[in-house]
């Protein structure tokens, strides 16, 4: 003999589909957007006054918008090479804290942390399911992206924190767009509500 369902079988059987995770149409284009800012966004030659060069302009955008952010440029290495840094007025303890888990992200997996964070979503994966790394060293989330040197590889990261992520990714991508001369409009991820 069977027992009948309890209320809350009965709502968790009903409601489990609608609270499941879907991934959004919009990830699959995200990606691929990101993924040719990635290919298209390359140094010829990346110095310690390139990073200044990026890390001011940077700073001046954000500025300029009355952002709080923290912006960190490091050269890969053990130890990894402080190149730029500066934390604006507004910003916490914490977005240092951000920056380093984003940076990780980068130097692991050669991409930018909001292309791994999309794919996760895309795929229904939590990162520390995926790739069994502990949530708190890495933050698959927007705002840190690979300094990529053609012919050499991946030397390092310029990372932002303390906007919201997509704003922290297309902000530093418009910093990229003005040193390499490159066209922001076409190269930048559209808004998302």
């Amino acid at each position: 003999m069977s027992t009948p369902p309890t209320l809350a079988s009965t709502l968790a059987s009903t409601l489990a589909p609608t609270l499941a995770p879907s991934p959004a149409p919009h990830l699959a284009e995200d990606i691929a957007a990101i993924v040719r800012q990635e290919t298209e966004l390359r140094f010829p030659s990346f110095d310690n006054n390139a990073a200044w060069r990026l890390g001011l302009s940077l700073r001046e955008l954000a500025v300029s918008r009355n952002q709080s952010i923290v912006i960190d440029i490091r050269r890969f290495g053990h130890p990894d090479q402080p190149l730029f840094y500066t934390a604006l007025p507004g910003t916490t303890p914490d977005n240092p804290r951000w920056v380093q888990r984003k940076v990780n992200v980068v130097a692991r997996f050669y991409r930018s942390s909001y292309q791994l964070g999309l794919y996760l979503q895309q795929s229904n994966h939590t990162f520390s399911n995926r790739y069994n790394l502990p949530d708190a060293d890495y933050a698959a989330h927007g705002g840190s992206f690979p300094l990529h040197v053609t012919g050499t590889g991946i030397i390092g990261s310029v990372t932002v924190s303390g906007l919201p992520q997509r704003e922290d990714h297309n902000l530093v991508v418009e910093a990229l767009c003005l040193e390499l001369q490159r066209d922001h409009d076409t190269l930048r991820l559209p808004p998302r509500p």
